[in-house]
Order: structure tokens, then sequence, then C-alpha cells
């Protein structure tokens, strides 16, 4: 596994008891199979014979055979139930792992990367990883006792024969080896199709409103086609590296039973063998069969969990950028000043920078907006507050501190966001304003809707605040869905806010209203306004324009539009114009 055997073995530290005793009862079901062939023998060799039937034998080793079948039942109850529950149990440790340490990744992490290629990672992988970590220490120690046993036992017999078939052990090892390696590869890139097909579902089946616009259904379909065949190329290869593995070994095991049949033969013609020990000499040979045949669906096992294992490392191992540092501390209530010293900021190395030596003070409380044209970094600068993105240059400050000294967790505590693209869960209208403080009592949640001009369409809905929304809030209009943002963060409380407008979508009363309901939560709060509709933010305090330079004015509506410059040539492009046409020439 690429060198990470000992980290995998690692998952088995807290059920290293129960995996003890799921050895132990492997180790005691081998045993009891081993065992069968002896009483086996001993019942043609010795109490069945031509002068009569020894009652008394016959029946103390039914009994021993009796004895063995409970123990036997017992060993496999055990590898079966407990086996699987701690595999369970190991897959919900990893699962756990991977989610939080995906948590913790940035925004820039997230920007590349496919939705359904995570989940595939964190379902078909890790299920695929348990399967191994279950079947696999007791499969391989299954193997080793019925094989050296097996041997063993051979050996006894008749070691001519033993050695006989042992000359094409090594044969089938050599073929093993190199399909091995055929087979890791065919199972990765299985791994990585089928992670493309649920990206794409993922894809398709979140923008289905779009696709059903546009009739876009067939298009959708042909698209799926295509990934979904080359997941069937896919899995051909590998099917042709299974079937070349299978056929193969069965050929060998085959030609091993052959072998003996014809070599017992001989040694009974000579005189040095007799029919029961043959009739043995075959069970054990089936005995020896039985495991690697086990060895061969591990070996299959082995590759589907190894590949879900080093693509789980790959996440795994992926370093957050944005972390505490070593002395960070947490941040108590904020005052709310916000500052940008020389910030400079570029999305990758090989990017230009969207922001480049960026200087801002904002005072606490201060009613700040920022715009300017597409693309010249409006989101950008207010991401880099609460520490979504590192600046490359510079520092960002919060109450004259580097927000870099406090703790992530306590920073985003004190700073609100609504965004742009609202985004509610799956759950009911209680549950997304409670996101904002997750303890909150139902009276908080209810002041908080109240206050952001909520309460009367959520008292409206067929069970009111208990109302499931749907998918992503399907079940609300947009103003509805941006009221309920605006309630979570009155839940919240914090002293710093950033607004990334969303009002251009809504009609003029659901604009109203939700305008009202920001206004409300922008008092006496540090607010960082992103104006996509110039009319919203006449009354701000503050003015801020921004550039490819940076920052190009700045100032109030009035100040901005005297200078008749960058501001006001936005302002008058974007404000409504009435044209009073002239009587036609038709008249």
């Amino acid at each position: 596994m690429n060198g990470k055997f000992g980290e995998f073995l690692s998952y088995y530290k807290p059920y290293k008891r129960v995996l003890a005793a799921d050895l132990f009862f492997a180790f005691l079901a081998s045993g009891v199979v081993l065992a069968y062939p002896l009483l086996v023998n001993k019942i043609t060799g010795q109490a069945i014979a031509p002068e009569g039937i020894n009652s008394d034998m016959l029946v103390r080793i039914s009994m021993v055979f009796l004895l063995l079948l409970v123990v036997e039942f017992v060993s496999n109850f055990y590898i079966t139930y407990w086996g699987h529950v701690m595999g369970a149990k190991m897959e919900f440790d990893m699962r756990n792992d991977l989610f939080q340490h995906l948590q913790k990744l940035s925004f820039s992490y997230y920007d590349n990367q496919k939705t359904g290629q995570l989940m595939s990672r964190i379902t078909t992988d890790l299920f695929d990883v348990t399967e191994l970590a279950h079947h696999g220490p007791e499969d391989v120690l299954i193997s080793i006792v019925k094989i050296i046993g097996s041997l063993i036992i051979l050996m006894r017999v008749n070691w001519m024969l033993t050695l006989t078939i042992s000359a094409v052990l090594p044969f089938m090892v050599v073929f093993a080896v190199h399909c091995n390696k055929l087979m890791k590869t065919a199972f990765r890139r299985n791994r990585e199709r089928i992670a493309d097909i649920n990206a794409q579902i993922e894809d398709s089946l979140s923008g289905v409103r779009v696709v059903k616009s546009f009739a876009n259904e067939e298009l959708e379909i042909r698209k799926f086609n295509v990934g979904n065949s080359r997941f069937v190329d896919s899995k051909r290869d590998s099917y042709r590296a299974m079937a070349v593995f299978h056929s193969g070994l069965g050929a060998f095991i085959s030609f091993i039973t052959i072998l003996v049949v014809i070599a017992g033969a001989g040694f009974i013609h000579t005189g040095g063998f007799d029919l029961p020990r043959l009739i043995m000499f075959l069970l054990y040979i089936n005995t020896l069969i039985e495991p690697v045949r086990r060895l061969i669906n591990f070996t299959e096992q082995f590759q589907n969990g190894a590949a879900g294992f080093v693509r789980f490392q790959e996440i795994m191992e992926i370093s957050p950028d944005i972390m505490d540092g070593p002395k960070a501390a947490d941040l108590q209530r904020a005052e709310g000043s916000v500052e940008f010293d020389n910030v400079s900021f570029r999305y990758a190395d090989n990017l230009p920078y969207i922001l480049r030596n960026v200087n801002l003070s904002v005072a606490p409380g201060e009613y700040l907006a920022l715009v300017g044209a597409s693309g010249v970094g409006k989101t950008t600068l207010c991401s880099l507050i609460p520490r979504f993105y590192e600046a490359d240059e510079g520092s960002v400050k919060l109450d004259g501190r580097d927000i870099r000294e406090f703790t992530i967790k306590s920073l985003r505590d004190q700073i609100g966001i609504v965004q742009q693209d609202v985004y509610l869960f799956t759950g009911t209208v209680k549950d997304n304003i409670r996101y904002g403080k997750p303890e909150a009592p139902d009276e908080e949640i209810v002041e908080a809707a109240k206050r952001a001009n909520a309460h009367d369409f959520i008292m409206e809905l067929p069970e009111g605040y208990d109302t499931d929304i749907g998918q992503r809030g399907v079940k609300l209009s947009g103003g509805q869905k941006q009221r309920l943002s605006i309630a979570r963060v009155f839940l919240k409380n914090p002293p710093v806010l950033i607004f990334d407008e969303a009002t251009s979508a809504l009609d003029n009363e659901s604009e109203r209203i939700v305008q009202e309901s920001f206004e409300k939560l922008a008092k006496n709060r540090t607010t960082f306004v992103i104006a996509h509709r110039l009319s919203t933010i006449k009354n701000a305090k503050r003015i801020i324009v921004l550039n490819g330079d940076g920052i190009a004015e700045q100032g109030t509506h009035e100040e901005l539009m005297g200078l008749k410059g960058v501001y006001a040539k936005y302002y008058e492009i974007s404000a409504p114009k009435f044209i009073l046409e002239k009587d036609s020439p038709r008249g």
C-alpha cells in the first residue's frame, strides 16, 4: 500500500481485543477443518474393516465429529458477526477522520474538486477498505494454518508425493504475482472511473432545473453514457486480468489433483501406498486447495481495499493551507475594527493577482460598500477577513491584531455572512435558522425570524417552523430563502457582517423586504456590503470603488458623484432610465 501499511494497521488499535479473538477463532476453525480428514481416515482404516465394524470406535469418532462441529459453528459465527462489526467500526473511524479532514481544507482545495468524486472516496472506497480490514487478517491466518498444516500431514502420509505437488507451487506464486500487478492497476482505474460517474451524476441532478429548462435531457444522457462507457471499458480490463488470474490458478489446482491421482495410483501399484491413505491424501489436497482459493479471493479483495486506502490517504495527506498558528488564541467578543495592510492575493502562483497592495481601515460599526466591475476582487477581499483564503502578502487585522493570531473558529464566530448564493440545508425552517447558533432555544429562533421579517411567511407554511423546505430550500422563494439566511445571522449575533448582496434576482417587493431585514441586521455592526445594485448602497457611510489596480475611489455617494469618475460612470450605467417615445410617423 505504498508504504502506508503501518497507517492502515493503526486503525486496528481500538479493536485489538476483538481482532485477537477473531484470529483465535480463525485459527480454531482452521484446526477443526484439518482434523476432519484424520477422523475420516480413522473410520475408513480402523472403524470399518473387512471383518466388521468397530461400533465403539465409530461412536467415539462420531462424538468427536459433533464436538468439532460445535467448535466450528461457534468459531465461524464469531468470525462472521464480530469480525464484520469490527470492520464496520473501522470504516466508521476512517470515514470520520476523512470527513473531519475535509472540513479543515480551505476554499482553495474545493475550488479544484468535484463533489461526486469526494463522495465516492467517502463511501465506495471505504467500504472496500472495510472488507479488507475484516477479511484480510483472518483469511491470511486461515490460509497459512491450513496450507502449512496440510503440507505437514501430507509429508507424514507420503513425502515423495508431497514433494511432487510442491514442485508446482513456485510456478503458481510467480503467476499470481504477475497477475496481481495487472489487477492492481485495473482496480485503481475502476475507482477513478466510478468517481467520475458520481461527479457527473451529482452535477447533473443538482442542475436538473437548468437541464429541463433547456430541454437538454438527451444531452445529459449522452454525457452520462460517455462516462459510463469509460467505466465499462476499465471494468473490462480488470475482468480480463481477473479471468487470467482465476482460470490460471484453477488450472494449476486441477493439475495438482490429477498429478496426485496418477502418482498415487503408481505408489499403490508398487505397494508403498494403500487406498485409505490415498483417500485421506485427496481430502487434504482439497483442504490445501480451499485456502489457495481463499487467497485468490483475498488477492482481489486486497487490490480493491488497497486502491481504496491509497485514495483515502491521498486526501488525508493534503495539509490544510489555512491552519491555526502554534500560538493562536481564542478571540472573545470583537469590537469590529478591520484593517487591510498592504494586502495582495492571487488564487494560484501561476495566476495574476486579484488584489494588489490594498490598504483599507474600517472603524467599528462602520457601514462600508464595495463596488466595481465583475472580477476585480470584491468577494475575494471580504473572504480574506474570515480566512477563507490567505493573503499572499500583507496582513488583515481585526481590532488591531493580525487575524492569524486568533484561532480560526473563534475568528469566524465573530463574522456573519449573508452569501450571494443562499445555501439552505435539507431539513426544517427551524433547523436552518438554528444553524447560526446550534444550542439556541426555540424562543431565540422565533425572535431572530421576526427581526429578519421572516416570521409571518414562516407561520403561513403548512407546519410553520417545522416545515421541511426540501433540498437547498427548493420549496421557498428567493426572498424567503434570503430572509432565512439573514435570520440565522441574527441568531449568531456577530460584530462583523459581510453581505454579498443577492437581491438583484428578486422582485421589487421581495427586495424591499430583504433590504429592510438587512438594514436591521447591519445596525451597530461593522458591515461590508458587496453591491451589485448601486441604488441599494446610496446611504452607505463610505463606498469603496475597486478596479484592477486596487482602490480607485472612496467616499460617500455624493462625494463620488461629484468626482465624475469611475463610480459616477457605474451609477449612470446602472441607474434606471425612462425614455419618452415621440409619436411615430404613422401617427
